[in-house]
Order: structure tokens, then C-alpha cells, then sequence
């Protein structure tokens, strides 16, 4: 990365360095999370391990006091830089009563927060689509100057939510902004039987906005392309299309075994890419990221997720009695 390459997209030396720090915090609750699984004490873990830039730059471009987002389940970095914590993250991985998401209702994954502007996702992916979409065309018709944003797997962009959404929002011209987060595998599947065409990104055209492909380990070029996005809904502008592309490091989830269907030297070699030390290095070379600060980051972060492990182990579950709520009106 060009020196001071930050400074140029505005950002200054504290804000990236608070990236790197939302970065670092999402990998190390993703890692617990797979030891507490593990050992068999949570039930099932959706990695965000390798797409952590791509989150935590984007969510970094938005106005994350007034705009809304409908992450898909793999973005812990969206939703810790949008103002959840490590310990609401817990209680849902736990599935106990204070879980904020639901209440210990849903798997971990399905993210809600309506403090946070947070839409609650579902299990079956792509539905969140239409949701932003609708979320844009409320602030549209409210004449209000925010944006929605909304992310999926690539392979979500193959099912019939994605077309209808940025269909509809390419018509109607929407504040929404599109991000597929890329990562090569639909589960099992890789890219070259997913898609036709050379990208997600192309099919933007067909709907009427522009369609961008961003390195997704790369957090600033990510925070550029949202951040212009942004700017263009607020504008008046439409909807934009932005595909950001990186690998996932762990099998699809706690119950995939990925190593039946790809090489541990392509992960090993993905690995090599890995955001937290190219960006780490960046940071680095510009003075920012010093070996005091790094432990200092390193040392407040494990205190952070061992505190939230072990409040949300201890945490009571909902009562029998309300399992009913939230089903029917009250």
C-alpha cells in the first residue's frame, strides 16, 4: 500500500488504526468461537475469518449513527463496527436469555439490533436484499439522507432475492448500497461454477447502476468505494453494486468439512493475503501501529473476549415459559 495512502481518502491516523482494531477484535471472537464450539460448549460458529477488511472498511464509509444495515451472517466486523460487543456476540454464540439478536431464539449469524439500525437476518440467505431495498425506498419517500447497506455471499447473488432487490432498486433509484463479499466458495461450490460472467460486478449493469470490484483485503480501497457510494445515495444518485474479493479461511461452517472439497495449500496460500497482516504492515510502515501499541491492542482485546466469554457462559437461558414470545402478539 502507497505511504500514507489513508490520509488521502481522509481518514486520519486514529481511524485507521480503529479499523485495524475492529479487525483484530472480530478474528479473535470468530477464534474463541471455534474453541467453545469445539469443546463442545456453543453449537455452531459462521466464520468472518479472511473478510474482516472488507467489513470493517465499509462499515467505516457509512454514517453509522443514521444509516442501516442488513449484514449477512458472516459479519461480525459489520456489526461490531456498527456498535454491537463482544459480549452481546457471546450471549448469542451461547444462545442465553440477554442475547440481543433473539433473544437465544436463532443460531449465531442471525444479527438484529434495532438500536443499531441492525435488520434482523434469516436462515435462508439473500432475503436481507429486499429488505435494504425496502429500507431505501422508506428513506427515499421520507426524503431523508441516509443510506441502506446491505452484504451477501457471491453465492447468494445467484438466488432470485438478489435480482428482484437491485431490480427494484435500480428502477426506483435507491439510497442502497449492495456489497458482495466474495470469498470464492458458495459452500462447496467454487466461483467457476457459480457464475457466468467474469464477476458479480458486472451484472450491475443490467440493473441500472454502477458495479465496482474492490481487492477485499484491502480495508481503504473498500472504505473508498463505499464511502463513494455513499455519496452517490445521498445524492440522489441510486443504488450501487460493489463486489469485494477475498477467501474464507475456515471450512463454510462448524458442521462443513471443506477439506472435501479444496486443497489445504489453497487455503495455506490465501493465508498469506491475510488482511491483518498486510494492513497490520501498512500501519506499521507508517508509524502508526508501533510493538507497544500492537501488544497494548493484542492485551485489551483477549482481556475484552475472555471477560464476554465468560459472562455469556454464566448467563441464564430464557425461561420455558417464553417460548412463545415474540410468536404471537402479547
Amino acid at each position: 500500500m502507497t505511504q500514507n495512502r489513508h490520509k488521502s481518502l481522509g481518514l486520519t491516523d486514529e481511524q485507521v488504526l480503529d479499523i485495524y482494531r475492529h479487525m483484530l477484535l472480530a478474528r479473535k471472537i470468530d477464534e474463541r468461537m471455534w474453541l467453545l464450539n469445539r469443546a463442545g460448549k456453543i453449537p455452531f460458529v459462521i466464520s468472518c475469518q479472511g473478510q474482516e477488511a472488507a467489513q470493517v472498511g465499509a462499515s467505516f464509509a457509512l454514517d453509522r449513527d443514521q444509516d442501516y444495515v442488513a449484514p449477512y451472517y458472516r459479519d461480525l466486523g459489520v456489526v461490531l463496527a456498527f456498535g454491537m460487543t463482544a459480549k452481546e456476540l457471546m450471549l448469542s454464540g451461547f444462545a442465553k436469555a440477554e442475547d440481543p439478536n433473539s433473544g437465544g431464539r436463532q443460531m449465531p449469524g442471525h444479527f438484529g439490533q434495532r438500536k443499531n439500525r441492525i435488520l434482523t437476518g434469516s436462515s435462508p440467505v439473500t432475503t436481507q436484499v429486499p429488505h435494504a431495498v425496502g429500507v431505501a425506498l422508506a428513506a427515499k419517500m421520507e426524503k431523508k439522507d441516509i443510506a441502506s447497506f446491505v452484504t451477501l455471499g457471491e453465492g447468494s447473488s445467484n438466488q432470485g432475492d438478489f435480482h428482484e432487490g437491485l431490480n427494484f432498486a435500480g428502477v426506483h433509484k435507491l439510497p442502497v448500497i449492495t456489497m458482495v463479499e466474495n470469498n470464492k466458495y458458495a459452500i462447496s461450490v467454487p466461483l467457476e461454477k457459480q457464475l457466468g460472467s467474469k464477476s458479480v460486478s458486472d451484472r450491475a449493469q443490467g440493473y441500472g447502476m454502477p458495479g465496482v470490484t474492490i481487492d477485499g483485503n484491502d480495508p481503504l480501497a473498500v472504505y473508498e468505494a463505499v464511502r463513494d457510494a455513499r455519496q452517490r445515495a445521498v445524492n440522489g444518485e441510486g443504488p450501487t453494486l460493489i463486489e469485494t474479493v477475498s477467501y474464507r479461511f475456515t471450512a463454510h461452517s462448524s458442521d462443513d468439512d471443506d477439506r472435501t472439497y479444496r486443497e489445504k495449500e489453497e487455503v495455506e496460500e490465501a493465508k498469506k493475503k491475510d488482511a491483518l497482516i498486510t494492513f497490520g504492515d501498512y500501519l506499521k510502515q507508517n508509524g502508526i501501529l508501533t510493538d507497544d501499541i500492537e501488544n497494548e491492542l493484542h492485551s485489551e482485546i483477549d482481556k475484552m473476549v475472555n471477560e464476554a466469554t465468560e459472562y455469556a457462559e454464566n448467563a441464564p437461558y430464557a425461561d420455558s415459559e417464553s417460548t412463545l414470545r415474540y410468536v404471537y402478539a402479547e
